[in-house]
């Protein structure tokens, strides 16, 4: 599972790493989040395509993920992208989908960010329409994009043992906390980004700098140079749906 992919420089990135590590790691899937994939802000369906033809098999969102207009009837059209479940219903898109023995999950926070559903109970809900399922999955995944670092963990912890892996995003800062928690669930609180390494979680530094002095808006711009890639890779039981192990995967390139 891969760190939200920041910009042109984070898709160049993906497209330069992902096929030999999908071969040397022997990767079942790869999952990344992509909600900052055109021009750091949004995402669209040219740089969905261009993840999938890098090796992504199915992206994640998140607050982002409306900011590019286009992609919005898209999101009903079948493609592998999901938004996060806990929006109300009848919003566009879908919160999880299924692909073979694997369930994906996407929720977000609502510590200082939007005023969603509650994304632990629309994780009961969505875990108790999977054992409906007439062939419920082995594998459930869950992206939980969130600010707060301690709602990240509280949803971990809550779900562990009822699904194979939690990774926090959003924040494009790796944490070092990568494990998997007693019950059988990964767990790693922020998977980081890939992005630009000399940047402010993925933007230009003096903008963001600038930002911080003057209290006026700003919108970063996503700077060039080496990239790094955060990631995790989580070993699941193909039986049991619990985690062998949650190691972290980070690589840098020009």
């Amino acid at each position: 599972m891969i760190g939200d992919v920041i910009g042109k420089p984070g898709r160049v990135a993906l497209r330069k790493l992902l096929p030999d590590l999908r071969r040397d790691l022997d990767l079942d899937m790869v999952i990344a989040n992509g909600e900052n994939s055109a021009g750091g802000f949004g995402i669209t369906l040219e740089t969905t395509q261009e993840m999938l033809s890098a090796g992504v098999d199915l992206l994640t969102t998140g607050n982002h993920v409306w900011d590019k207009k286009e992609i919005i009837p898209q999101l009903d059209e079948g493609i592998p992208v999901i938004r996060p479940a806990n929006y109300p219903p009848g919003t566009p898109g879908q919160g999880y989908m299924v692909m073979g023995d694997v369930m994906v999950v996407n929720l977000m926070g609502r510590v200082f960010l939007a005023n969603l559903d509650c994304p632990f109970r629309t994780a009961d809900a969505i875990l108790d329409e999977a054992d409906r399922m007439a062939s419920p999955p082995r594998i459930i995944l869950v992206d939980m994009h969130a600010e707060a670092t301690s709602e990240k963990q509280a949803i971990g912890w809550y779900l562990d043992g009822r699904v194979s892996a939690v990774v926090g995003t959003h924040t494009h800062v790796p944490t070092a906390d990568s494990r998997v928690l007693p019950k059988g669930t990964g767990f790693v609180t922020d998977l980081g980004m890939t992005g630009p390494y000399n940047s402010i979680i993925g933007s230009t530094v003096d903008t963001v700098i600038e930002k911080f002095l003057t209290q006026m808006p700003q919108r970063g711009e996503v700077p060039s140079g080496p990239v790094m890639m955060n990631s995790v890779l989580i070993d699941v039981d193909n039986k049991t749906g619990k985690a062998n192990s949650v190691e972290r995967i980070d690589r840098m390139v020009d």
